[in-house]
């Protein structure tokens, strides 16, 4: 009798214990869902205010691009009206061609911000990708021989076909090429290669590949943050927009570089 109230006794500690640690158990799980739930809720608040602060801010570059074509045409008036005989004819000229450079400067960022903060609207269809940086080599040239840059072109070799909006991979590989470009201030080499990594998920890969100076890597974990330049007059929105793109197409890019060995830009699409 006194051995089968032993047996029990334990049994019952036994489980008053895994009850008691269950309870622990359940208690912090309880704990880190609603630690979980606070972040999504403020994250959701946060993008709420985020995408209310876009609507305002292109609401305010619209507001003044209005006025600023205003100015740009009475500056052209202005000078249209001045006396070429006056002694100070050159010296107003001049300065008015100043203002009115900054106001077209000004103009310039204003429009790449609004196609930076826009709603990108995808028109997918089957493009093939060597053909793609075919047409932009042609275009290219011209503009890679006055900066003294051989183009090189090395597509894949079987037919790359994805579902994209090719007027949009264009303009993201277009801006990787003028940076490549622009990073070359002494001439060099600018490649383009496509190929195909065969992984889980099958990808098209887009790599732009300069023998420019490189990039510190402090410099290359922001290079794709919107307004991040460090080049003079930049708007810092030419990469921005390119990781964008290829982000709204379910892609991925980056970038792999050495100082003054060159650096290598690539996208990755998804193939389907």
């Amino acid at each position: 009798m006194l051995a089968g109230v032993a047996v029990f006794t334990v049994i019952a500690a036994l489980a008053i214990r895994r009850t008691s640690i269950w309870r622990r158990r359940a208690k912090r799980s309880l704990t880190r869902i609603r630690r979980a739930r606070t972040r999504l809720v403020a994250r959701a608040k946060a993008a709420e205010r985020l995408a209310e602060l876009g609507t305002l801010t292109g609401g305010l570059a619209h507001e003044i691009k209005n006025p600023l074509s205003t100015v740009q045409l009475n500056l052209q008036l202005l000078q249209e009206d001045l006396d070429p005989n006056n002694p100070a004819y050159s010296r107003v000229v001049h300065r008015l061609a100043t203002v009115s450079r900054e106001a077209t400067r000004l103009r310039d960022i204003l429009d790449d911000f609004l196609r930076y903060a826009g709603k990108l609207e995808l028109r997918r269809k089957d493009t093939d990708l060597n053909a793609l940086l075919e047409e932009l080599a042609d275009f290219f040239t011209p503009q890679a021989q006055f900066s003294r840059v051989q183009l090189r072109l090395k597509p894949s070799p079987q037919p790359l076909i994805v579902s994209v909006d090719p007027r949009l991979i264009k303009q993201a590989v277009l801006n990787l090429m003028i940076n490549a470009l622009q990073a070359m201030t002494h001439g060099g080499e600018l490649i383009l290669t496509a190929s195909i990594v065969d992984s889980i998920t099958p990808w098209a890969v887009i790599d732009v590949i300069d023998t420019g100076p490189g990039i510190p890597p402090e410099q290359a974990e922001k290079i794709f943050q919107a307004y991040y330049s460090t080049k003079k007059g930049g708007t810092g929105l030419g990469l921005a927009m390119a990781r964008r793109i290829v982000e709204e197409h379910g892609g991925q890019i980056g970038v792999r570089s050495e100082p003054n060995k060159g650096s290598d830009f690539f996208v990755k699409i998804p193939v389907h």
